[in-house]
């Protein structure tokens, strides 16, 4: 009995001891938020070039937002449509994956990669030389070839005489790239030169020079600067873990792993990643988090585009509607031109365009007017359509606003036109000022939305504890 009491306190103590280490901040529709994700929300969306950055108090209300709008995704089973599953997933394991690969993994790639690159070098090792080359295309007339023939042997002769193969390689050899190093190649392995030039290269030892060496890109002499092999892994360690970085290798080891898991288990692979984050986010409370995120995230995006965002810019009865009644919010200190300024090829075409369109709605002008006058190869007229202030359109601002202005003209098309009305207070249609209409109608039916999530769900914001967020 005494060792079940001891038991019992011991866990006790554990439960308020982690508590106290990791309090709960609030209790939304009954599931408890610790205050350790408080704080990772908060210091993530306020952190160092954030420009709107809030307080802890002013945060807490967009928290308990978020949180609401989770749940009623969730509610909405969201949560189980196979898109937002697979999407999750797919963020999800971005994350997961390569953390499944460990230092003694990638030692292990590095170790792979080095004694691959030893065999492929094989027991000749790597040689660096230097080469003059004389050019004479393959393709090219035997004489080109005599002509380079003779160029080659006399330096040659040169070079047999004493002349410093440097400076000679730097005057006369047509290759560029090596040329401007005295002729001086990289280290290669076997199978980096044309045979007829590694035949020669490779026969040679340090400080060794070849004769005349013909290969399909005209002529050559060689000089072996050194040979060696490989240095030992130690040396060529931290190149190897840079390349394997570079080349996202960590990537390709955490498939193989999984894949290896797949077998030995006979698990899926989707069971595997589902354990590995499970795992990952008890040990790793960042990790667990950002998984969390990613989550609530995609529920948010889904539900928000659904009820406010989609829903908002489609809605054209309850644009028209909201316009109507915030008409006044939309009003102009300065007035605007609503109409068009076009510019055609013949005199006639000017009472053309204006009576193509005098009838018709503004939103159809563009293509009444492209189906009239722009229907075949023939382009007739030039249209420039929209709302224009003083400032924007010099055509505008000579012929509407009076302004003391001269338009440039338009190559091949000499008569200029404008054609539409004066707005002096402000738009007369939503569509005037439909972006603008569009971002307050979201935000209208976003503040209406989370007034209806809040009478729905309840919460309670732990005061007590909300006084020490990045204050333990």
């Amino acid at each position: 009995m005494k060792l079940k009491m001891l038991f019992a306190g011991l866990l006790a103590c554990a439960s308020v001891s982690a508590q106290t280490a990791d309090p709960v901040i609030m209790i939304v529709n009954g599931e408890p938020v610790l205050r350790s994700e408080f704080e990772y929300s908060f210091n993530k969306n306020n952190s160092e070039g954030v420009i709107d950055k809030k307080s802890v108090d002013e945060y807490v209300d967009l928290f308990i937002n978020y949180k609401l709008k989770v749940c009623a995704a969730i509610d909405a089973k969201y949560d189980t449509l196979q898109s937002f599953k697979d999407e999750f997933a797919q963020y999800r394991d971005q994350q997961v994956r390569p953390a499944m690969v460990t230092d003694a993994d990638l030692e292990k790639e590095a170790r792979k990669i080095y004694d691959q690159t030893v065999e492929q070098i094989g027991p000749d090792g790597l040689i660096q030389c230097a080469h003059i080359l004389l050019r004479a295309n393959q393709q090219a007339p035997q004489a080109e070839w005599d002509a380079a023939k003779v160029r080659i042997d006399s330096v040659y002769k040169a070079l047999k005489e004493g002349a410093d193969f440097a400076e000679l390689a730097k005057k006369v050899s047509q290759d560029p790239g090596s040329a401007r190093q005295g002729g001086l190649l990289p280290f290669v392995q076997h199978g980096q030169f044309v045979k007829e030039f590694e035949d020669a290269a490779f026969a040679l030892q340090p400080g060794e020079m070849s004769g005349i060496v013909q290969s399909p890109f005209g002529y050559h002499i060689i000089l072996m600067k050194e040979r060696k092999m490989l240095e030992p892994f130690e040396f060529h360690h931290d190149a190897i873990m840079k390349f394997i970085e570079q080349r996202n290798l960590r990537d390709q080891i955490a498939t193989q792993k999984v894949a290896e898991m797949v077998k030995e288990t006979n698990k899926s692979e989707a069971e595997i990643m589902n354990e590995k984050a499970a795992e990952l986010s008890a040990n790793d409370m960042e990790m667990k988090y950002l998984i969390q995120e990613y989550h609530d995230g995609l529920l948010l995006y889904e539900i928000s585009n659904q009820l406010v965002w989609d829903k908002a810019s489609k809605d054209e009865a309850g644009l028209a509607q909201y316009f109507k009644k915030h008409k006044k919010n939309y009003a102009w200190d300065q007035p605007r031109f609503k109409g068009m300024v076009y510019h055609v090829k013949v005199q006639e075409d000017v009472k053309a365009v204006k009576d193509c369109v005098k009838k018709l709605d503004f939103d159809k002008w563009a293509e009444a007017l492209r189906t009239t006058f722009n229907a075949d190869s023939v382009i007739r007229i030039r249209v420039e359509k929209g709302i224009f202030r003083k400032g924007d359109n010099a055509l505008v601002d000579s012929i509407i606003f009076k302004k003391d202005t001269t338009a440039a003209k338009v190559k091949d098309y000499p008569f200029d036109a404008v054609y539409g009305k004066v707005l002096k207070k402000g738009p007369e249609d939503y569509t005037d000022v439909r972006g603008l209409v569009v971002a307050d109608y979201q935000e209208a039916l976003e503040k209406e939305w989370v007034a209806q999530l809040r009478k729905r769900y309840t919460w309670e914001v732990k005061e007590e504890v909300l006084k020490t967020v990045n204050k333990h």
